[in-house]
């Protein structure tokens, strides 16, 4: 659906996040007579007001009566379409779509390249960005990682590429993509999508219903192994020997070798395997990825992502806050193995099970394990078993700054601590950025430091 559609339709924005903005935004360009009504919270209510815009019109209750009155409804990616009251409204007929189908409808012939996974796509879409940046190549990196589509609806002149990072919520809105990039499947956000079935679905979706014109997948996934890939759509795998892929710390295409990896700012083997995803997207826009892969040395991690923010009275401490599955807390551990370590787990309660990670640390187990948040009290319960045997402390903790106290008690100031809570940020927290500022300040740093993604925008 173009924007030009919308114009004499009844209108609404679900959600005056940085993604409703967009919306806004876009639509009073493109549409400045065009009656819009904005369903946002009470505290973004005077900032909609503040425009004295008079085809606006402001709405701090929704339910499902109200929706319906609308032809169209803009909703911000967070909002489950699959629960009341969108299920509700949408009965009735009204229609919802996002900006990131807004943003796709508008450029049909541009070169994209869309990143989703459960873990890793921020730095798989930035790594692309960089890698083609660095190839002279002007590109575009917005999307899920920092920046709306929509923000960037009438640019002059038109990057050549775009890396585009889209979430669960995000991929069924793609269309036509150059190249889709699926990295791999944990099970995350199981109350935006109802099911982990369906959860995978919706992901898959950026390959089984997108029709990308190149699928970029994961030789070492089994659910992308035995994906049904469309007729149009030509794969190329990374994780596989006759791609681009490891070979202990050297990475290789095929058979060649092209560098050693241990040199490169990626901490982790599985933040290498990223650079596998990178340079076989690169590839598959046809360009040299052999000759681009050594511009990874300048790549610039992003933050909140195994982030180290310094050492504090014989302690180091990394920011990890982005993990929000057990597997992405394993994954940290394994970045420090052979150090002291006191890891944070713990957020919000999205009914996630914690059995591999408590297998994992029963074998090969940190120094001190310290839950917290909403489904603290389950993995403490979960863990609490194993601990004796395993030789670990495991502690409670009720806030964030208690944790940090436990971790430095039990660690007495000669380790790592790190922050890999394995779940989302919320209540606690707007975000995971939030959470990750929230641990530097408390750990007494500058959280103003450690927040800006570099390359974000056009260059």
């Amino acid at each position: 659906m173009q924007i030009s559609e919308l114009e004499d339709k009844k209108v609404a924005i679900w959600g005056y996040g940085r993604e409703g903005r967009a919306a806004l935004a876009a639509l009073r360009w493109r549409l400045p007579r065009q009656p819009i009504t904005v369903f946002c919270s009470d505290a973004e209510a005077p900032q909609l007001a503040a425009m004295e815009d008079p085809g606006l019109t402001i709405e701090t209750q929704v339910d499902g009566s109200k929706l319906a009155a609308f032809d169209i409804v803009i909703k911000s990616p967070g909002i489950s379409p699959y629960t009341s009251p969108a299920v509700d409204a949408a009965l009735q007929g009204t229609k919802f779509v996002g900006g990131t189908a807004l943003w796709f409808a508008e450029h049909g012939d541009a070169r994209t390249v869309c990143v989703t996974g459960t873990k890793g796509k921020s730095t798989v879409t930035a790594l692309i960005a960089h890698l083609l940046r660095s190839g002279g190549h002007r590109t575009a990196l917005a999307g899920n990682i920092g920046l709306p589509l929509l923000e960037l609806l009438d640019v002059e002149p038109e990057p050549e590429f775009w890396a585009i990072e889209l979430s669960s919520y995000q991929t069924r809105e793609a269309l036509r993509p150059s190249v889709a990039v699926v990295l791999n499947f944990f099970p995350e956000h199981l109350d935006w999508h109802g099911t982990e079935a369906r959860y995978f679905q919706d992901k898959l979706a950026l390959v089984t219903e997108a029709a990308p014109r190149i699928a970029v997948l994961n030789a070492a996934d089994p659910r992308l192994v035995g994906l049904s890939v469309p007729d149009s759509t030509r794969v190329i795998w990374f994780n596989d020997g006759d791609g681009w892929h490891l070979r202990d710390t050297d990475l290789y295409r095929g058979e060649q070798r092209v560098l050693d990896t241990r040199r490169l700012p990626l901490p982790g083997r599985h933040n290498r395997l990223n650079l596998c995803a990178a340079l076989a997207a690169v590839e598959a826009l046809g360009l040299d990825a052999v000759a681009l892969a050594a511009h990874a040395q300048q790549f610039k991690p992003l933050p909140h992502r195994l982030q180290f923010l310094g050492g504090r009275d014989g302690l180091d401490f990394v920011n990890d806050s982005i993990s929000t599955t057990p597997h992405a807390s394993l994954a940290a551990l394994d970045c420090y193995k052979g150090r002291r370590i006191a890891i944070l787990v713990g957020g919000y309660d999205r009914g996630v099970d914690w059995g591999v990670f408590a297998d994992r640390v029963a074998v090969d187990p940190p120094k001190v394990i310290i839950t917290m948040g909403q489904n603290g009290p389950r993995i403490f319960e979960r863990l609490k078993p194993i601990a004796p045997m395993s030789r670990f402390h495991l502690a409670e903790a009720a806030e964030l700054e208690d944790a940090l106290r436990l971790a430095r008690e039990l660690l007495e100031n000669d380790g790592l601590v790190l922050l890999s809570p394995g779940a989302p940020s919320f209540p606690r927290y707007k975000d995971y950025v939030e959470r990750g500022r929230h641990f530097a300040k408390a750990a007494g740093f500058d959280p103003e430091q450690i927040s800006a993604i570099p390359g974000l925008g056009i260059s």
